[in-house]
């Protein structure tokens, strides 16, 4: 009896090396402009072209800046890239979206949105949060630079077989809480380290629950446990989000591949390497308060103490509180904050935007609060400006920029400057991650919005 992994994984082996790797055939990849000039070389330098161009969808997004992408980039380094996109998949003869075309925005919000990412599919980018893509029902996982070479060249990878883990989530969330605290939350107990060579899938009551773009969010920060990627098997919320958008099957050809997802599930007594089970009614709004992704704690709580911690534990503990200027044992309810940056392959999606708006409709951005509103794709800026979220937001202060990465890692212009707190839905806290000694606190589009309007970190409930 097999898994949603394993059935996909199955189907999609071309061969098998003793002792060795399994060539992969893979149905979909992404380059956008950062992890994709050297394979372009690469294939230059042996004088081959691309094995299946159709399979290839480029577009530019980690250097894009948010505002007058009409004018040319001013970062030559920035500039130099996303050129070198354009004109690599212009002589490759590859489909690019690029800045200001209508299907370009964050690769791994566009993907699902435009119907290019679809159940049972092998899926890879290089990049870590393809992860993603697995909330549709597929197997999708980042790869090295060297390996986009390897799937232009053959639309084939060498990779060896993760083990397989299962994270189940029974209950109900809680008013306030979301998939991105559900992910939060998993990496508190789990560690950054806890998943590392599994494949997980998510399932259980309060998973399947969610929305596409809750499970979305879910998927993208699987790798922030270490994971080789996550998934979630397909169903009705699933195929209802697919149904009609630009690149799904149509008509006869609609009614094939929905018989075909309907098997995509993992069978009833099929068994994981590893099974871990939570409880949602556990979950509160989350924020991190160290300087990786694990160090997360509910909204409410302390951060942690130093008891019980080894030497070695309580030196990288104690050198991460001090980087972000925290004690232990302290508690982060309103601590003044001086960025808030909504947006990301983790929460740019319209549904994140909704959330927000829900929230500050009625008050006022506070005034020490620097706010980057940055909807993942110019697709999700469009569905705010016909929702009418644009001007709710407008009448309390908040600005929409231009689709891209922004904030969540200093690539283009949107950093936080060194010393300053930054809420953020994005999906890493690392030291200088938003920018050079930059100070950034994970949470939900809700934690965002409260502190947005409050100036202070706050528990979103008290306002709901």
């Amino acid at each position: 009896m097999n898994t949603l992994f394993d059935k996909i994984w199955d189907a999609h082996v071309v061969t098998t090396v003793t002792d060795g790797p399994t060539q992969l055939y893979i149905d979909r990849l992404y380059c956008h402009e950062v992890t994709s000039p050297q394979a372009f070389d690469g294939m230059r330098a042996r004088g081959i072209k691309c094995f299946r161009p159709e399979k290839i969808y480029c577009m530019p997004d980690h250097n894009t800046p948010t505002h007058d992408q009409d004018k040319p980039i001013e970062d030559p380094i920035s500039k130099a890239q996303v050129d070198a996109l354009e004109k690599n998949a212009k002589e490759f003869g590859l489909t690019h979206y690029g800045m200001l075309n209508k299907r370009n925005g964050i690769i791994h919000v566009v993907g699902p949105e435009r119907g290019l990412t679809l159940p049972g599919m092998t899926i890879v980018c290089g990049d870590s949060h393809t992860s993603t893509h697995g909330a549709m029902g597929a197997i999708a996982f980042g790869i090295g630079t060297s390996e986009v070479e390897m799937v232009m060249a053959s639309q084939c990878i060498l990779q060896s077989r993760p083990k397989t883990m299962r994270i189940t989530v029974n209950g109900e969330l809680e008013q306030g809480v979301t998939a991105k605290d559900m992910a939060l939350y998993m990496m508190s107990k789990l560690t950054t380290a806890g998943a590392t060579g599994y494949f997980i899938e998510y399932a259980g009551e309060a998973v399947r629950a969610l929305s596409m773009e809750g499970r979305l969010t879910l998927c993208n920060l699987s790798i922030e446990m270490g994971a080789r990627g996550g998934m979630i098997a397909p169903d009705e919320t699933t195929f209802e989000y697919i149904k009609g958008r630009e690149n799904t099957p149509k008509g006869e050809e609609w009614d094939k591949a929905l018989a075909y997802w309907k098997t995509l599930k993992t069978d009833d007594d099929a068994t994981f390497d590893k099974e871990i089970e939570y409880k949602a009614a556990d979950i509160e709004p989350m924020i991190t308060y160290g300087t990786n992704p694990g160090m997360g704690m509910g909204i409410t709580q302390h951060i942690p103490t130093t008891d019980g911690m080894s030497e070695t534990e309580k030196t990288t503990f104690l050198k991460s509180l001090e980087y972000m200027g925290f004690e232990p044992g302290e508690c982060l309810l309103g601590k003044k904050v001086d960025y808030v940056f909504l947006g990301a392959c983790t929460n740019g999606r319209i549904e994140d935007f909704r959330a927000f708006t829900s929230l500050v409709k009625g008050h006022k951005k506070a005034d020490n609060i620097v706010a980057w509103l940055v909807p993942g794709s110019w697709m999700v800026d469009e569905q705010i400006r016909e929702e009418g979220l644009d001007k709710v937001l407008a009448e309390a202060g908040f600005e929409i920029r231009q689709p891209g990465c922004s904030a969540c890692l200093a690539m283009n212009d949107d950093k936080v400057p060194a010393g300053k707190y930054a809420v953020s839905t994005s999906n890493r806290n690392f030291e200088g991650r938003q920018g050079p000694g930059s100070r950034t606190l994970l949470a939900s589009p809700l934690v965002a919005a409260a502190a947005a309007i409050t100036g202070v970190i706050t528990d979103p409930r008290t306002l709901l």
